[in-house]
């Protein structure tokens, strides 16, 4: 059951994360400015976590030195300020169905950068060397398609209105899809590839800083505090309205509250966890997953059509997916395996020594025995 805990746990932050798609979606076209957003969800996570980190890890939480702390604030920064702003802005230019697609760019780029650390290993005369990397590949073909490929047939929406209406309306239709400019498109894709680039980075950099720091809570809650600062410095300066901080019952502050208590205080932790145990690589793999539940949920409640594309593409990114999925199961398997030889070998080592030295005693007795004699 424990070995199957980091794959629940990350199944459960990618339908998170889907829905946070979703919302946010929602939330931007309704007014809601996503520098206020951030800082908002932010403050809700530190103000929820704060507490337990407190009591439950006191004992386990190392002290606060100025390195670690540096450590902390850059992670915080390439984690929530740079890489949620920069993926809002892109978000306004594109659909929550290709935002989530372009999220499959977090694993190839994550893995590149675990390799070039040497945090992951990849041996090419074995069979999970080359589908780890043959499946990270399938992943960024498979996410290109989703993305690129626009033309073939468009299959039928799963309903023939949206649940969810947010598309302008002509002469008392609604349109069912977005009609961005090419060169808005083109921006925002551009952006949401650099967040997530940004966003790689900060997992690896959670990888190595979980050996210095062992305390996911407080990590977890000093993360949402830099990111609520540092998203209030830049609202302060490009949101100065102070109208744009005014919150009402409505989705915006639905989204604001959902993101607060379930991503940035619950999946930040889950996620964080995840790579202390499994490593950056591995939690990075799971992004693929986001895209389709993105996709299901936009066909249902926006009532989005599909290109053939959508499908071939959502294919092979759930191929490339197990693939990776598969070669870093077969890594783990043969490393506890050879961690289990290593210890037959120390253990009959030891054995030998022992079984020598009791011959030597037992050959050394007849001459003390003979020597006592004389």
């Amino acid at each position: 059951m424990a070995t199957c805990a980091p794959y629940v746990a990350m199944i459960i932050v990618s339908l998170a994360y889907g829905g946070s798609n979703i919302l946010t979606k929602v939330a931007l076209e309704k007014g809601l400015n996503q520098l206020v957003f951030v800082a908002y969800r932010h403050i809700i996570g530190m103000i929820l976590l704060g507490p337990f980190a407190y009591v439950l890890e006191r004992r386990q939480r190392p002290s606060l030195t100025l390195p670690l702390l540096l450590k902390i604030f850059i992670v915080s920064t390439l984690g929530t300020t740079i890489y949620l702003n920069v993926f809002f802005a892109g978000l306004a230019y594109t659909s929550a169905t290709v935002a989530s697609a372009l999220n499959n760019v977090i694993p190839s780029s994550t893995f590149i950068m675990a390799v070039l650390l040497r945090m992951e290993v990849v041996k090419f005369t074995r069979a999970a060397g080359w589908a780890k990397v043959l499946g990270t590949l399938i992943c960024i073909g498979g996410s290109l398609i989703f993305t690129f490929w626009r033309g073939g047939y468009l299959y039928k929406s799963l309903e023939d209105r949206p649940l969810i209406n947010m598309y302008s309306t002509t002469q008392g239709t609604t349109t069912h899809e977005f009609r961005h400019p090419k060169e808005n498109w083109i921006k925002g894709v551009a952006l949401i590839i650099t967040s997530n680039v940004g966003w790689s980075a900060c997992m690896i950099l959670q990888g190595v800083l979980s050996k210095d720091y062992p305390a996911p809570l407080s990590l977890t809650t000093w993360m949402c505090f830099f990111g609520s600062a540092q998203s209030s410095f830049l609202a302060l300066l490009f949101a100065r309205n102070i109208a744009l901080w005014k919150l009402e019952w409505n989705v915006q502050l639905f989204t604001i509250i959902y993101c607060g208590v379930v991503i940035s205080a619950f999946v930040y932790y889950l996620q964080y966890w995840c790579i202390s145990v499994k490593g950056p690589v591995f939690a990075s793999m799971f992004s693929p997953l986001v895209v389709v539940i993105v996709a299901i949920f936009s066909a249902i409640a926006f009532a989005e059509r599909l290109h053939v594309g959508s499908f071939i593409g959502g294919a092979l990114i759930i191929a490339g997916f197990y693939c990776v999925l598969w070669g870093k199961r077969q890594d783990a398997s043969s490393h506890t395996s050879e961690h289990k030889e290593d210890e037959m070998n120390v253990l009959s080592s030891t054995r030998t020594t022992i079984e020598v030295s009791i011959d030597d005693c037992a050959c050394a007795d007849p001459v003390i025995t003979t020597s006592e004699r004389q």
